[in-house]
């Protein structure tokens, strides 16, 4: 399986953007696809998350709000959209998939998520 982000770019504080993750590949109709995010000096965090089979969908308390997780119309592309952007949200964000979610959530630790993509630059001038 390998994903691909994209969509990253400058935006000033305040502003929006959609990050898209297009997954190619065998697998199951039950996986949860996630975003994540990396500062330099920090650890990779959650940002939001959704399970394939139940369309439920999961935010860090820092994006709840203002960010929404989507599937797109093709199988396996999801779209991180992204608004009231602050500086705080620069970083790069990786999308990922987990391809044995845990049925009753998404998983919101990065170890669960065994395929990853190369990451988009999110940049928030304030």
């Amino acid at each position: 399986v390998q994903l691909q982000a994209s969509g990253g770019g400058l935006v000033q504080a305040g502003g929006s953007l959609t990050l898209a993750c297009a997954a190619s590949g065998r697998t199951s109709t039950n996986y949860a696809v996630g975003w994540f995010r990396r500062v330099p000096g920090k650890e990779r965090e959650f940002v939001a998350g959704v399970s394939r089979r139940s369309g439920n969908s999961y935010y860090s308390d820092s994006v709840k709000g203002r960010f929404s997780i989507s599937r797109g119309g093709a199988e396996k592309t999801y779209y991180l959209q992204m608004s009231s952007l602050q500086p705080e949200d620069t970083a790069v964000y990786y999308c990922a998939l987990d391809p044995a979610p845990n049925p009753l959530n998404v998983a919101t630790i990065s170890s669960r998520y065994r395929y990853w993509g190369q990451g988009t630059q999110l940049t928030v001038s304030s």
